[in-house]
């Protein structure tokens, strides 16, 4: 899923009028952090299951040389996923399925030209598809999780099919293919938990702009005494490859390799079971940026199965 990156061609005329161009045309493909506090290698047992992340982020952006560029902005995203572990074994592995459709929110403001800001506006983010989910349960009380997610060009307002009113899109106007891989140590209420997403994003047909592949993980240490669970998450972005097209290397960038994402967060979690219900609330600050937006960010998420 996608956090609020506002860069590069987000909007051409955003860019030109704050002089500082990124890197990913809009949203990364995951959003940072959501999946703190999971055992990234584990699957539930077998049941079709419920979970809302509610993501709240306020941003500033930042330049090639980690300097704030003035630009801000501010968001919320509502992920409702449903997950269905089929109880089928593949390759010794459980097998799994799932389905999100985000919506978000974002308010961008840009400084000194009230023209180019936007009041905020609710939109539905891409659908996320993940057709192949197996989890392999290891000696020694070790999981690893492998999974291949789709992320749909389906978002209700894009880059080359702006929001009614202007702004910035809802979601990214382009393909994504994102390899996952998750590994867990699950031992006496201990969560030592890493989830790695390598995003692949297709053209964007409408602005002819390819944002550069992505490396995204998120961290768990996290310790589970009767219902309660604490912790500490972190998590990172790395842009691999760099971005093309139109507008992609801008004054700042080194011209062989454009201006590539950079950022690291970190902050507590703290959940509680009561029943079948998990809730977990986890914050993170970012202590690292260049070429990314970058700030708070506070994420709610509920976990109920629906049918076992």
């Amino acid at each position: 899923m996608s956090k609020i990156t506002y860069v590069a061609i987000a909007s051409m005329c955003i860019a030109l009028a704050t002089g500082q161009v990124g890197a990913q045309e809009l949203w990364e493909p995951h959003l940072p952090g959501v999946d703190e506090g999971m055992a990234a290698g584990a699957l539930p047992p077998p049941g079709i299951y419920g979970v809302l992340n509610s993501y709240s982020v306020s941003f500033n952006q930042y330049d090639n040389n980690g300097h704030k560029t003035g630009v801000k902005i501010d968001g919320q995203v509502e992920v409702p996923i449903v997950l269905w572990q089929t109880g089928i074994k593949v390759l010794g592995a459980d097998y799994a399925m799932a389905l999100a459709q985000p919506l978000d929110y974002s308010n961008l403001k840009v400084p000194n030209d009230p023209n180019l800001s936007d009041n905020g506006h609710w939109g539905t983010f891409n659908t996320i598809l993940a057709p192949g989910i197996l989890s392999w349960s290891l000696p020694n009380d070790f999981h690893v999780k492998t999974a291949l997610r789709i992320v749909v060009d389906d978002a209700s307002s894009s880059p080359g099919h702006p929001p009614a009113g202007g702004g910035l899109g809802s979601g990214n106007g382009f393909w994504t293919v994102q390899p996952e891989l998750g590994v867990s140590w699950l031992h006496d209420g201990w969560n030592l938990s890493m989830d790695a997403f390598y995003s692949y994003n297709f053209k964007n047909t409408a602005t002819q702009y390819r944002s550069g592949q992505e490396l995204e993980v998120d961290y768990t240490v996290a310790k589970t005494l009767g219902n309660w669970t604490l912790g500490l998450g972190a998590n990172q972005v790395t842009q691999t490859t760099s971005d093309s097209g139109a507008g992609a290397i801008a004054a700042g960038c080194p011209a062989n390799g454009g201006c590539k994402a950079v950022n690291f967060g970190v902050g507590p979690l703290v959940g509680y079971q009561f029943g079948g219900v998990h809730i977990m609330v986890e914050y993170n600050h970012d202590v690292y940026t260049r070429n990314d937006v970058a700030g708070d960010r506070l994420n709610l998420r509920f976990s109920v199965p629906i049918a076992l």
